[in-house]
């Protein structure tokens, strides 16, 4: 019966990607489209979102207004971490640059009650985006950019669990991260 039903932690595994790349979009705007409460984006560029989801400035306004809360985690375009980080992908479309792709469309949605954005050096190497109780998880491997590494769809099914422990992670860099803007 095991081999039929998970019954272990990999229970809270609804999906897993061997790209970040290979995850629908549509996956992406229904976890989007479903989150009532939270929304974090811990991605240290985050740049591809505002590219595969079109009208994502609109929907993070109106559920920022309907009393979601709306999370950014990037990387500092100006930090040591990110300059390495460019001489390790030595790719035309820079780190520094996918980090202001991401700050440049803040800004352009304006202020939004609900939506705040920090900067935190320490996820280079992983990415969580959390919507409520699902989230993605992307493990950076060695010098592949964000968009090759493999990519987890985790649902929060109980205390402690896979969901927990990334969220943790999140909630702790979240709580020392520094004010964009």
């Amino acid at each position: 019966m095991r081999d039929v039903v998970k019954t272990g932690p990999e229970r809270e595994i609804v999906d897993a990607y061997p790209y970040r790349n290979a995850c629908p979009t549509s996956v992406w705007s229904k976890l989007i489209d479903q989150a009532e409460k939270e929304i974090t984006f811990a991605g240290y560029t985050n740049y591809f979102l505002w590219q595969e989801q079109s009208r994502l400035a609109d929907c993070l306004k109106a559920k920022a207004s309907a009393g979601c809360a709306i999370r950014f985690l990037i990387g500092d375009p100006a930090s040591d971490v990110t300059r390495r980080r460019e001489e390790i992908e030595a790719v035309p479309l820079t780190v520094g640059t996918r980090i202001r792709i991401t700050l440049d469309a803040l800004q352009r949605m304006g202020a939004v009650e609900g939506l705040e954005a920090r900067f935190s050096d320490d996820h280079i190497a992983l990415s969580v985006f959390s919507f409520d109780e699902e989230m993605l998880v992307t493990p950076h491997l060695s010098s592949l950019l964000g968009h090759e590494s493999p990519m987890l769809h985790l649902r929060r099914l109980g205390d402690d669990g896979l969901f927990d422990r990334f969220a943790g992670h999140v909630t702790a860099l979240w709580a020392e991260g520094r004010p964009v803007g």
